[in-house]
């Protein structure tokens, strides 16, 4: 008895004398992400209508041809009064000096008449590029015999439609004119099946860029991965 005692303490004394091995955990975490804009004293916000830089292939599905500037000034003005307190208004069409919007940027004089005929502090504009893409093709799969029950490799056509939505925001300061933000956000959704709606691809697009869009003006909590290290 007194020989196994003394060979278990051996044993417990070589494994305790051993490296810790390294290992690591990842963990959720919620994380208060900042607003890209500092609205100290800036109650209001003018949204005018996004320029459509380009618009493919939505005639391609369903035969269905929709609006992408109304649909999105549309839903960018439902989530600047839902998830900000700005004062939000809409100034209707406008005729806009140039469609570049590289030289857009630089006019200020512009901006600021706009700011001032609205009286708005902020004015909001940007551009949008909606793609949709026919990413239909054939996929390998396996296929068990009925007859034989041997399983075979065989070609399927996949119906697919990607959606790609490219926005250009910028963000002007309503009493000088002078562009005080600009960003690009860009997002893809794929769809398997036939009639697929171009609107719902759409849509998808901007739900998963929205918390992006109000980090602009509103810090947001954001989840984030960590990986931890243990010994």
């Amino acid at each position: 008895m007194k020989r196994n005692r003394s060979l278990a303490l051996a044993a417990l004394l070589a494994f305790v004398s051993l490296p810790a091995f390294a290992g690591s955990v990842e963990v959720k975490l919620t994380l208060p992400q900042r607003a890209k804009l500092d609205l100290q004293g800036r109650k209001s916000i003018a949204v005018v209508p996004f320029l459509v830089v380009r618009q493919e292939g939505a005639e391609k599905v369903k035969g269905r041809d929709i609006d992408v500037q109304k649909e999105f000034d549309r839903y960018l003005v439902k989530i600047m009064r839902r998830e900000t307190d700005l004062k939000v208004i809409e100034p209707g069409p406008v005729d806009y000096p140039t469609y570049d919007l590289a030289q857009l940027g630089k006019q200020t004089d512009f901006w600021h008449a706009l700011g001032e005929r609205t009286g708005a502090d902020l004015v909001l504009a940007g551009g949008l590029d909606f793609d949709i893409q026919d990413r239909s093709g054939y996929r390998t799969e396996e296929y068990v015999s009925p007859y034989n029950g041997r399983t075979y490799l065989r070609q399927v056509l996949v119906e697919q439609t990607g959606f790609q939505y490219d926005i250009l925001m910028q963000v002007y300061d309503g009493k000088t004119g002078e562009l005080m933000y600009q960003d690009n956000f860009k997002d893809f959704q794929s769809f398997e099946g036939e009639n697929t709606d171009p609107l719902a691809g759409m849509f998808k697009n901007l739900l998963s860029l929205e918390d992006r869009i109000v980090n602009v003006f509103k810090q947001k909590d954001v989840e984030a991965s960590r990986i931890l290290f243990t010994q």
